[in-house]
């Protein structure tokens, strides 16, 4: 065995008890509160990436569960975030976010997306995309309305659906021939007099699809003939490989009006606990979302949004730097997978690779993918994702693993070291 875990069992939480103040002779039992949680949140309980960060925590294992580098990003962002804390920019940043930042992201927006903005009325800044996609929600949909979210989803999308007291449907994504797709009949008829939104996330999480002008062309086309605005996730906006790039739905005709664009620095630039993000949409758009904003957070630390700013004006060729060594550890992972017996999907893009692992589990006695990633932990020292959290119906990503290749290869190559040694003969 290479690496042997320690493997440390959790204790069950213990209750502290005050003492009686009457009748202390005469044993009592006393229940502990039950914990009040608001109905919308409750079926949902702890996000997955706690849960198995934890258990990656219990038993010292490679986490390639929750997607976050184990690198930090550049310098020149870092230092500039310091010398504007030095330079005593350290009180409320603007609602909206600084000038300075919502010019960089315009002229980043124009440059890669093709999509020019006002930087004025059309950039909200937020808190990590997580938080754009919040006050989105909250800031342009009404109880009732209907939203289509494609299944897998980032696993915010269906709570934000709740908190704005919406009605989700649901569009699944299913492995082909070329990895992951989309019935565009299915799609079509998900579409109704009831929909104000759909949100689509590409290149996509988990699945690593990039969406092809042909499907964008077809969700926009739905849009413009239901009236339907468009909630675009690209936070994995520049990390697509093999000559695949990503295009954004607002870019095309007729879409602009109708769609808002969300993303961060925290993938582009290897900076995930900065949680400094944006949303991109038109005037008439952008009033909702910062009408939510200024609730949820009010404004995002102004160092962190200059430092945001060098980086995407003076950064961008380190983003290169960062997807030729993704390249490596997305092939040196995928093949050691292969060779472990999963059958796996490249990505096209993002940082995940999805891998069906039923001729793993079957060797092992397990079945579902729940099953896999509680061993994983414990047995071989490597901690990944169930993906059936993050499908409305669990069954159909029951067969999916999903690993992170964000990291050192260093990090990859002891991942696969213990890899093997636990599920080779």
């Amino acid at each position: 065995m290479v690496d042997p875990v320690q493997i440390r069992q959790p204790q069950p939480l213990a209750f502290i008890l005050p003492p009686l103040l009457t009748k202390p002779s005469v044993p009592s039992i006393m229940i502990p509160p039950q914990p009040h949680i608001a109905q919308r949140f409750v079926p949902f309980g702890t996000t997955i990436f706690t849960t198995m960060t934890g258990l990656a925590n219990t038993h010292k294992a490679v986490n390639l569960a929750q997607g976050f580098p184990d690198f930090d990003g550049p310098e020149l962002g870092k230092h500039a975030a310091q010398r504007a804390i030095e330079s005593n920019h350290n009180q409320y940043a603007p609602l909206a976010g600084l000038p300075v930042l919502r010019e960089s992201i315009a002229q980043w927006s124009a440059d890669f997306n093709s999509l020019p903005c006002d930087p004025a009325t059309e950039i909200t800044v937020t808190t990590g995309c997580t938080e754009a996609i919040a006050a989105t929600f909250l800031g342009l949909v009404n109880p009732g309305d209907e939203v289509i979210l494609f299944e897998p989803f980032y696993d915010s999308y269906r709570a934000c659906v709740a908190m704005a007291g919406a009605t989700p449907r649901f569009v699944t994504i299913k492995p082909s021939t070329n990895g992951f797709t989309f019935d565009p009949d299915e799609l079509t008829k998900t579409f109704n007099g009831q929909t104000r939104a759909i949100l689509i996330n590409t290149p996509h999480n988990p699945t690593g699809m990039v969406m092809d002008d042909a499907q964008l062309t077809l969700i926009a086309d739905l849009c413009k003939k239901h009236d339907v605005i468009a909630f675009s996730d690209e936070v994995y906006e520049r990390l697509t490989f093999d000559g695949i790039t990503h295009r954004s739905i607002a870019t095309i005709d007729g879409m602009n009006q109708r769609t808002v664009v969300m993303s961060s620095l925290g993938k582009t630039f290897s900076l995930t606990g900065w949680k400094v993000g944006w949303a991109i949409a038109p005037a008439h758009l952008t009033a909702g979302i910062r009408a939510a904003h200024q609730f949820l957070t009010f404004s995002v630390p102004g160092p962190l949004q200059i430092g945001a700013a060098a980086m995407l004006d003076e950064a961008r060729d380190e983003v290169d730097t960062l997807v030729d060594h993704y390249i490596q550890t997305r092939r040196v992972l995928g093949e050691a997978l292969d060779a472990l017996g999963f059958e796996v999907y490249m990505p096209q893009g993002a940082y995940f690779i999805m891998a069906d692992h039923r001729r793993v589990t079957e060797r092992l006695g397990l079945t579902t993918d729940i099953d896999l990633c509680t061993w994983l932990p414990e047995h071989a020292g490597v901690a990944a994702i169930p993906p059936s959290a993050f499908y409305e119906h669990p069954e159909h990503g029951a067969g999916f693993v999903r690993f992170a290749f964000c990291k050192r290869m260093e990090t990859i190559d002891l991942a696969i070291d213990r890899l093997r040694s636990a599920l080779l003969p």
